[in-house]
């Protein structure tokens, strides 16, 4: 099979290794198979489509709709990174999967309005999925609601005029959506069940997600949902798209 891309930015070693590990065990894929890239580190590889499966992309502290001057030099590289790739990926429709940040990147490039005006609070939501989100074939299996962990501080105002959605929840109105027929964002965390949000939690307690004497109350209301659905848009997007070795 040919390789899957999974693109972090998390500076934090322990969150970036839960993510990836994370995604490694609900998408079913091995390491070798999971091709791994923590842009914060390092400039983007050359990137050819043709030697891949598929691009999945983590979540992380970068914001989209930061104001360009408070945007430090590594976040600029990587946005402009992201930009190029995008560029190839939508061009070719080629099979993209980006968690939380993949909608500020797939959303801005494609015209979309990002910004807080629907930025929600870390911890599980109800999520919603449109008619067009449950004739989806990534989402083949879920049902219409579902329980998903979160924590943004932007969002999707305006959904892109060349994007399908997917799914919504009470806060937001873009939880997920489609461009074209194969490169997918979505806003919640496919990859987050409650030891993930735990650790998240406790990682990012000073990084402004929320008051740091709220993170106990967090993971305590954490606690009372069972988190399952969303890992099954992993295993469908490895299922639908892993190609074979040339």
């Amino acid at each position: 099979m040919r390789p899957f891309l999974f693109l972090g930015t998390r500076a934090e070693d322990v969150a970036a290794d839960g993510e990836y590990d994370a995604v490694l065990r609900y998408s079913g894929l091995r390491p070798a198979s999971l091709r791994r890239v923590r842009l914060e580190r390092e400039p983007l590889p050359r990137v050819d489509p043709e030697e891949l499966s598929g691009v999945i992309v983590g979540g992380g502290p970068f914001n989209s709709s930061d104001p360009e001057e408070e945007k430090s030099a590594v976040q600029h590289r990587v946005e402009r990174e992201m930009a190029d790739l995008l560029d190839v990926l939508v061009e070719r429709d080629f099979p993209f999967l980006g968690a939380c940040y993949g909608v500020g990147t797939l959303g801005t490039h494609q015209g979309g309005v990002v910004d807080r005006t629907y930025s929600e609070p870390v911890g599980p939501a109800e999520i919603e999925l449109t008619p067009e989100g449950l004739a989806d074939p990534l989402l083949a299996g879920m049902p219409a609601r579902f329980t998903a962990y979160l924590g943004h501080k932007e969002a999707v105002r305006e959904l892109p005029p060349s994007a399908t959605l997917l799914a919504r929840s009470a806060d937001a109105p873009v939880q997920m959506f489609r461009v074209r027929r194969n490169l997918y964002a979505t806003q919640f965390h496919p990859e987050l069940d409650l030891a993930g949000i735990e650790q998240r939690v406790e990682v990012y307690r000073t990084y402004g997600y929320f008051p740091p004497e709220e993170g106990d109350r967090i993971v305590a209301r954490s606690r009372e949902h069972r988190v399952t659905e969303p890992m099954r848009i992993l295993r469908n997007f490895v299922t639908r798209y892993a190609r074979s070795a040339r």
